[in-house]
């Protein structure tokens, strides 16, 4: 093979990755999976999907090497192939930002605009070291347990409205969701501060969190 075929093979097989990534509802399903395992109809559930189609989807990802499968039983588990995976994901997702123009308008559009006071995972670290901060998780209790923030209260955005009497009025809330793309902490921060509570979302979420290599908890939530 000339050096020129071999160069085009190699830039071909590179190209197989960003293939892989060039659908809306792909990447929708790797934001999932970067909260943990999953099943495939849980997957399809989540992402407004049937089952053939997310199947679909998901066995492009897995020949692109994104995602790898467990069987338990009759029923078939995903999860990312590798941290690296999700680093990918949360890079596409800022240099999308940064140089499409469509990106930003399309992103106020969907959360609601940039109005909302926010912390830093610095920021709330410091918080919860003083003790002086209530956080909150409005993730599904699945991805909560799959892993949080330590001492996180898992309350998920759809039964807030019902529970938020188990907030203390008092208490500073920080809401956090899957990541900085995550529209649920923002529905979770206009509903708290429509009733009064002192609510603040964090910068970005739980992706970045782990991403950054900080503490996670895994397991019951706490209420």
């Amino acid at each position: 093979m000339a050096e020129s075929s071999r160069k085009t093979a190699l830039y071909e097989a590179f190209a197989a990755s960003g293939k892989a990534l060039a659908s809306g509802k792909r990447l929708e399903l790797l934001d999932l999976l970067a909260q943990g395992e999953r099943p495939v109809e849980a997957l399809a559930a989540a992402a407004g999907l049937n089952l053939t189609t997310a199947s679909a989807h998901l066995q492009v990802l897995k020949q692109a090497g994104f995602v790898t499968t467990r069987r338990d039983g009759v029923r078939i588990f995903y999860r990312l192939a590798g941290d690296d995976v999700a680093r990918l994901f949360a890079l596409l997702r800022k240099v999308a930002e940064t140089h499409q123009a469509a990106v930003p308008a399309a992103r106020d559009a969907y959360l609601g605009g940039r109005d909302q006071a926010e912390v830093t995972r610095e920021q709330l670290r410091a918080r919860i070291a003083a003790g002086d901060v209530v956080v909150l998780d409005v993730r599904p209790v699945p991805e909560f347990l799959a892993g949080h923030i330590p001492g996180a209260i898992s309350i998920p955005v759809g039964e807030l409205a019902e529970r938020i009497t188990e907030l203390p009025e008092d208490a500073q809330v920080v809401v956090y969701c899957r990541g900085e793309y995550c529209v649920l902490a923002h529905e979770a921060v206009r509903l708290l501060t429509g009733r009064g509570h002192r609510a603040v979302r964090l910068r970005d979420g739980m992706l970045e969190w782990r991403l950054a290599d900080l503490p996670v908890e895994a397991g019951q939530p706490t209420t």
